[in-house]
């Protein structure tokens, strides 16, 4: 089969850290020759797209910052087109409190104004913001989250993310985020296939988690590839109701997909 575009994870398919993974570069260089254009979409809402351009750089990548999506990026369109005059409490790191900024979102730091409660990966979090965030959605505001990954793969290990978080947050105040952007979610894969301009059917994915990266274009009916460099094991597989159509030890191997190979 013949693919017009291709979404790409990043952390524990492309690189790991700051360190590329085994056979990455000829694997995009793979894409690239067979026409693919390419959007590298992550669940890290902490930094934007320019960022990413020194970061695969340091990996020996070379990638432009408008190659680039994340989970902060399609938050921020979200709220543009939803809640673009809403007061946001934010539960998030300074680095993505800067993209709201930079977008002319507003962000209090009263619970009490709260118009709508956005919560994020915060290394810094404690209990003194887990009690504000309960008070900002006491009285029942729009509860959004940036992504649902409950944990991250690193140089060290894994570490927590986002979804983390969003649970801690949606424990105490005893409901679900009303909608939790980054992948899976539609808005995301929306988002992802305007800007390649191509249909699903026409589309690859490629990540190393079922339920973000693999949802994401199983839903849509894209070829979902899934890579065992990142957190998903042989047990989660197994067990798994989401089922990738080609399933690689890396993403080194991607030209068994494009062959067609089953």
């Amino acid at each position: 089969m013949s693919y017009r575009g291709v979404i790409l994870d990043v952390d524990g398919t492309v690189v790991r850290g700051d360190t590329q993974l085994p056979g990455a570069a000829d694997a995009l260089d793979s894409l690239a020759d067979a026409g693919l254009r390419r959007l590298f979409l992550s669940n890290n809402p902490t930094k934007p797209p320019a960022a990413y351009v020194d970061r695969f750089e340091r990996a020996g990548l070379a990638v432009d910052a408008d190659e680039v999506m994340t989970s902060g990026t399609v938050t921020v369109e979200y709220l543009r087109e939803f809640h673009a005059r809403d007061d946001l409490f934010l539960v998030g790191e300074s680095g993505f409190r800067t993209q709201l900024d930079d977008a002319d979102l507003s962000v209090v730091d009263d619970p009490d104004a709260a118009e709508a409660v956005v919560v994020s990966i915060d290394r810094d979090f404690h209990y003194d913001q887990l009690t504000r965030a309960h008070r900002a959605l006491d009285g029942g505001v729009t509860f959004l989250g940036t992504d649902p990954d409950v944990t991250i793969p690193t140089d060290q290990g894994l570490i927590p993310g986002s979804g983390a978080i969003i649970r801690a947050v949606a424990g105490v105040v005893g409901r679900d985020p009303d909608r939790v952007l980054g992948k899976p979610d539609e808005y995301a894969r929306e988002l992802a296939l305007d800007f390649l301009g191509v249909d699903p059917a026409d589309c690859l994915v490629v990540g190393d988690r079922l339920d973000t990266d693999i949802a994401l274009g199983a839903s849509a009916g894209m070829t979902t590839v899934l890579v065992r460099t990142g957190v998903t094991d042989e047990a989660a597989l197994a067990n798994s109701a989401i089922e990738p159509d080609y399933v690689l030890d890396s993403i080194a191997a991607i030209d068994r997909v494009l062959d067609g190979d089953d």
